[in-house]
């Protein structure tokens, strides 16, 4: 019986891994936690809103979407009309640079033809070659801060002008001067494409082109529920989005100050569950592998809701948290199994767009699963499970959008496939079962269900061997597991337990009285040889159980059923042999411990109260009862009890079940008369 000092021992001892696994569990959660936001949505272009109408907190500039803007990118490439600077100086050079010939005016002449040809414009051989390509029709000309438009089927380049005035000049003398002065060295272009007036250019009517359409202004709607997002309202909500995070980021807050407060939200739930365990549950608490089981089972489903938020719409919906609860219902209770599925349900909604919507709606899911499973014996209640708990979700959405919109129109059919497939996932809670038994040792409802076939192959090698310790196996299950049931314990531990609790005896067999047919082999024995092969069984059978793999809560039954009591009929013959002597007690106390769980205890009182039973001569209700309140109360008396959570209530209640039950076992039957003999 846990006192309040054994609490405080309790939680002295384990402080120091409990703190570093909740430091370690904050930390990992605090990592993963987005960023904060002013807002935070997962939503695609051309899928419904799945949130309620969003409304406008402050004026949002209507920009254009991303496909306006590409289609008015693309308009105007294709009819941008290119700015080129006409260069009035390039002719006058030119002409300035021809040599003079005594007594003849070549150079003047030469220079009027080039004059008309500068006058059509010149330009360079790249962009002459668009214009025959039919790719540039026409161009701007900025000749000083005017800008005129221009048609380019005018236009020469040096080659044509050289060409033209090679074929036009006809006399010889004239020509040969022509030819002297390598006209075609000197002849550039006076009309030149300038890159940074088309750029401006071009960036300015874009941006009148891709200008803002207008404002929503505050209180109107951005875009109601189950609408259809077109790309017009995805580029409204990223404006939103990202107004949000800016006014949250100059409005004073800090990071540190943000990643902090996540701490302080995911320890105060820890702090909570850690306090909980403490005093509501010291059993649970006691146990380290209880404790990191709990938590770990928390982060992982935290993960699992981090990656598929990330990369699912509305992904955080499709995380089967009635998971946890199924998980920890067959592992302790339903208590703790909705109370850490709530924690899970809290450090998640962090993560959530509306948090409460996500907190009603796991609540009622891992009500409905503690509710289904509150006796697991076959696995087809899984799928039961399941199936409720897919009820559950659809009947709490509907209510909260009935509630929030007041229309059946806000009812979105993304949202119930992705609660359903949730639903569904329960069913893999099996595989997890299976899991959590081998990595922290624990035994599910399912495993101790199959455990308590007696057609195993070790209940089966103990019928075969040992007869009546089979026998007696059975009847304390029985017993232990009636008892267990009243005061809430686990019945199916009790009774898988009672089963394999004295397998050791299937080595010696005959040296125990059940399975002895008038031949006693203790006879020949001393007392202290004796009490060590009776003693040995608990050993024995701690090793075959090692060996065949038996976990660890039904392996406790085997070394806690006689705790570190004596072998009391050794003890006692012992000591009547040698009047005046004082026992060396190591040689007739068992080697514990002491039970530690109210199931144990159970056990222990059940192993003694049948076994002492079977000795009565007469078996009336008073010698029953007798009998029961004076073994349990020696063992109360001698402290074998001590470390058990077992309260004076519960024996109470145990005495009732066992006596009850005894006299029900040993009953008297009628003497049913002699056949009458029939005359001859």
């Amino acid at each position: 019986m846990l006192t309040l000092n054994h609490r405080r021992q309790i939680s002295r001892k384990n402080i120091i891994p409990v703190l570093v696994t909740a430091l370690v569990s904050t930390l990992i959660i605090a990592w993963f936690y987005p960023h904060p936001k002013a807002s935070r949505f997962n939503y695609e272009e051309g899928r419904p809103w799945n949130y309620s109408k969003l409304i406008a907190p402050f004026d949002i500039p209507i920009h254009p979407s991303e496909a306006d803007i590409q289609a008015a990118k693309d308009s105007l490439d294709a009819r941008f009309v290119p700015v080129y600077i006409i260069d009035q100086a390039v002719c006058d050079t030119i002409v300035k640079s021809l040599p003079a010939v005594q007594g003849e005016n070549y150079n003047r002449r030469l220079g009027n033809m080039l004059r008309e040809a500068y006058a059509r414009g010149v330009v360079d051989h790249s962009t002459m070659d668009k214009i025959k390509a039919g790719q540039l029709d026409k161009v701007r000309i900025l000749d000083v801060n005017v800008l005129s438009e221009s048609s380019t089927s005018g236009f020469l380049s040096p080659r044509d002008v050289y060409a033209r005035l090679d074929s036009t000049i006809k006399d010889q003398d004239y020509h040969a001067y022509f030819s002297g002065v390598k006209l075609h060295e000197r002849l550039r272009p006076n009309i030149i494409y300038s890159p940074e007036e088309s750029k401006r250019h071009y960036d300015q009517a874009l941006l009148t082109l891709t200008a803002d359409r207008g404002v929503i202004q505050q209180g109107q709607t951005i875009i109601d529920k189950g609408a259809v997002i077109t790309a017009q309202d995805y580029t409204n909500l990223q404006t939103y989005e990202q107004m949000s995070e800016d006014t949250a980021s100059t409005g004073g807050s800090s990071p540190f100050l943000l990643w902090l407060g996540q701490i302080s939200y995911v320890v105060i739930i820890f702090m909570a569950l850690t306090f909980y365990l403490i005093y509501f549950e010291p059993r649970i608490y006691a146990n380290f592998k209880a404790i990191l089981f709990l938590y770990s089972i928390t982060v992982m489903f935290f993960l699992l809701a981090v990656v598929l938020d990330t990369f699912v719409p509305q992904g955080l919906y499709l995380v089967p948290l009635p998971v946890i609860a199924v998980l920890v219902m067959v592992f302790f209770n339903g208590r703790t199994a909705l109370f850490t599925a709530l924690t899970a349900t809290m450090i998640c909604s962090g993560i959530a767009a509306f948090p409460l919507e996500f907190i009603f709606l796991q609540f009622c899911g891992s009500c409905a699963a503690v509710v289904s499973l509150r006796d697991l014996t076959r696995r087809s209640e899984l799928v039961r499970t399941s199936m409720l708990v897919a009820v559950t979700y659809a009947a709490g959405y509907t209510s909260l959008e009935l509630l929030m919109n007041g229309s059946v129109e806000s009812l979105v059919l993304r949202m119930y496939m992705y609660l359903i497939i949730n639903a569904m996932l329960i069913s893999s809670s099996y595989l997890l079962m299976f899991l959590a038994e081998r990595l922290f040792g624990f035994v599910s409802v399912l495993t101790l269900v199959e455990l308590a076939d007696t057609n195993t192959p070790l209940l089966r090698e103990l019928a075969e061997k040992c007869p009546g310790t089979f026998q007696h196996s059975m009847a304390m299950g029985n017993l232990a597991a009636e008892a267990a049931t009243r005061i809430g314990a686990n019945a199916e531990l009790v009774r898988a337990g009672a089963l394999y609790h004295d397998i050791g005896k299937s080595k010696n067999p005959a040296f125990f009285t059940e399975n002895q047919h008038g031949v006693n082999p203790h006879d020949g024995l001393t007392p202290e040889q004796s009490a060590k092969i009776v003693i040995s069984h608990v050993t024995d059978g701690l090793k075959i159980a090692d060996r065949k793999g038996l976990p660890a809560p039904v392996k406790a039954f085997i070394t806690e059923h006689h705790g570190k009591g004596k072998a009391k009929y050794f003890y006692y013959t012992w000591c009547n042999q040698h009047p005046g002597e004082e026992p060396d007690d190591s040689l007739f106390t068992y080697p514990g411990p002491d039970p530690s769980s109210k199931e144990t205890s159970i056990l222990m009182m059940a192993d003694s109260v049948e076994a002492a039973a079977r000795s009565l001569k007469t078996h009336t209700p008073e010698e029953i009862r007798a009998l029961v309140d004076k073994i349990i109360d020696s063992q109360v008396a001698e402290g074998r009890h001590n470390d058990s959570d077992i309260s004076f209530r519960d024996i109470q209640t145990i005495k009732d079940a066992f006596a009850k039950q005894l006299m029900t076992i040993y009953h008297s039957r009628i003497s049913y008369p002699d056949a009458p003999r029939r005359q001859q």
